[in-house]
């Protein structure tokens, strides 16, 4: 008989008389409902608790209702549970872990402002002194923190890190995305340290997303790569795939993101998706999407043969899908970004497993064989700062979509531009730029009389503090020109009026490059050591405009100043694009796909 249904049968009924009856204290109560959890029986949790409140007035009744919003919960009935969690409120208006919890149940419910007011009750009432309600206040203050963030209420979150900072400084979770916020806000320096914080920790806490944009040294990312993997991966999980090919007609190829929406992810890939060779190659998306709606989304679910929603799904469950399916070749689009499911491939469901595109750097992970690449990207002499072995193509790393199309391109008035004069642009994400490169930015401006710089709007922080900024070293804040966010063919169409890209360092542009050089816009970008710091310099080495390629910052300013003053240059290296878009190797999507699936096609080979 199974374990379960023998303990309930022999203990349920007589638990559930006395709490009829009025003779089962609290302490029984919370201790069996505990049991009935462990075991995974949340509904018998649920009519327990039920029964003991509705038959017994005691002045703990709240204790019971609080138990039993829990077991709601964790059936995910929300609404039950927010119901039972405001009855305990009712009865003890002061108790804290309702509130905390109710946070929690209105964020899943899609009510963030309910959510913060509960986390800013139990972060603003809890005493400092109070040692039972401490750990919720500090939980309060870094869930108020985060979802602050993820409403894009910038200096709200970055107040409420410095609360929590104030009360434990050594919470490494808090102080990455205290250094990765302050790069949002483009809140300078980046590594301000507050007060009690060791500077040490605050670096050794620096999430490998935050570290590209900060620092161009290679080994510094593998640091942060697998500091993230020892504290947050599980790697004791034992390997579901034998490490041996399965011997299919077709290869199986899976692809692993919660980026099938209108993410550059996608923008870059749908095309490779759409491509391949269906005579030899089958075609799996596991997705952990949002429904978004785009037209990009359902380009990418048309061109899967098998697609698979698993956000529902334990990584357990989905590695043992994955393995169930035999996929020979298991492709991870994440790395280590917001949102990434690492565990998955931990238990290693795939004989072969490779990182392509979401994250510019390595993974650390050490159950990832291979990263995608090209010789300019990852040169052989940094191959060892890489925990994946380098899959070179030919030609370029990145794939293209070249069923992009481009809007009409509207007038420069339109978008708050000047009719004349020369337009600069940089619409790369505001947290890849640094004091450094912004300082150069601010040179070239001082030295192209009437230019302006043409950005992207991320956020009001970053933008005041960019114009700031500008004002500090002499120039007009007007000269910044902020661009807000527009549907992909809008965008384009924005980079074809634009006279010239400046790029980012040390993290280039990838997706942003890429849509450049498809509108025919020139661009200068600036190579260093990092993967992060060579994407563009890849692609103009693909487009056969090295040129354009410098290797430190004053070169980088020269080249640009040169190119503002010569409109005859700018021109020729647009019909250089305009050439390489309809026959260079850069945007050649057929034969990327061919080059990609020979190399599937020796890995797999090469297992035996």
């Amino acid at each position: 008989m199974n374990q379960s249904i023998a303990f309930v049968e022999s203990e349920f009924s007589s638990r559930i008389l006395a709490a009829w009856r009025g003779t089962l204290s609290l302490a029984e109560l919370i201790d069996y409902g505990n049991r009935l959890t462990n075991e995974g029986l949340h509904e018998l949790s649920v009519v327990l608790y039920q029964t003991w409140v509705e038959h017994n007035n005691t002045a703990f009744n709240h204790f019971a209702l609080f138990n039993l919003g829990a077991a709601y919960d964790r059936m995910g009935r929300l609404e039950d549970a927010k119901r039972v969690y405001r009855s305990a409120i009712d009865l003890s208006p002061s108790f804290v872990q309702p509130h905390f919890n109710l946070g929690l149940v209105y964020e899943r419910l899609k009510q963030p402002q309910a959510a913060l007011a509960e986390w800013q009750w139990v972060a603003n009432t809890v005493s400092m002194h109070d040692q039972e309600g401490a750990a919720h206040r500090l939980m309060a203050m870094n869930n108020l923190a985060r979802l602050f963030e993820n409403e894009r209420q910038y200096g709200d979150a970055l107040d409420w890190l410095r609360k929590s900072l104030e009360v434990n400084p050594n919470q490494t979770d808090v102080l990455h995305h205290w250094v990765f916020l302050r790069a949002k806000m483009c809140e300078w320096p980046v590594y301000a340290v507050p007060p009690n914080v060791d500077p040490a920790l605050m670096i050794q806490s620096t999430s490998a997303l935050a570290m590209i944009s900060q620092s161009d040294d290679p080994e510094a990312q593998l640091v942060a790569a697998r500091h993230y993997v020892t504290n947050k991966v599980n790697l004791t999980l034992p390997a579901l795939s034998n490490g041996h090919a399965y011997g299919h007609k077709k290869l199986r190829v899976g692809y692993l993101s919660s980026d099938f929406s209108l993410h550059p992810v996608s923008m870059l890939m749908v095309q490779l998706f759409e491509l391949h060779d269906r005579e030899h190659f089958e075609v799996y998306g596991y997705c952990w999407s949002p429904e978004d709606g785009s037209a990009l989304r359902q380009r990418v679910i048309a061109a899967m043969d098998h697609f698979q929603r698993i956000d529902q799904m334990s990584d357990a469950d989905v590695a043992r899908l994955i393995r169930e399916q035999e996929i020979d070749i298991l492709v991870d689009l994440q790395g280590q970004t917001f949102g990434a499911r690492p565990d998955i491939l931990s238990a290693r469901p795939a004989p072969v497993q490779i990182t392509y595109l979401g994250l510019p750097a390595t993974t650390g992970f050490p159950f990832i064989d291979y990263v995608i690449a090209d010789e300019y990207l990852i040169p052989p002499q940094f191959a060892p700062y890489y925990s994946e072995k380098p899959l070179y193509m030919p030609d370029i790393y990145q794939v293209s979509d070249r069923k992009r199309v481009i809007a009409e391109a509207p007038t420069r008035e339109s978008l708050g531009l000047p009719a004349e004069g020369l337009v600069f642009c940089s619409f790369n994400n505001n947290y890849k730029f640094t004091p450094q490169m912004f300082e150069v930015w601010m040179n070239i401006l001082r030295r192209v009389p009437d230019s302006v710089l043409w950005l992207l709007s991320d956020n009001r922080w970053a933008e005041a503090n960019l114009r700031k900024e500008a004002e500090a070293r002499g120039i007009d804040g007007s000269r910044l020109v902020f661009a807000t966010r527009t549907w992909p063919e809008m965008f384009l169409a924005r980079m074809s009026i634009a006279d010239l890209f400046l790029d980012s360092f040390p993290f280039n542009a990838g997706t942003t490059a890429n849509d450049a050089l498809w509108a025919g816009l020139p661009l200068v970008t600036c190579s260093g050591r990092s993967f992060a710091a060579r994407m563009a310099g890849a692609l103009l080495t693909a487009a056969g405009l090295s040129e354009l390629i410098s290797t430190d910052l004053r070169s980088y300013e020269e080249k640009a100043v040169a190119l503002a003053q010569s409109a005859d240059e700018r021109q020729r290296l647009r019909a250089v694009l305009a050439e390489t878009k309809e026959s260079g190797a850069l945007f050649d999507t057929p034969k990327f796909v061919r080059n990609l699936e020979q190399r599937f096609g020796e890995l797999v080979s090469a297992l035996g």
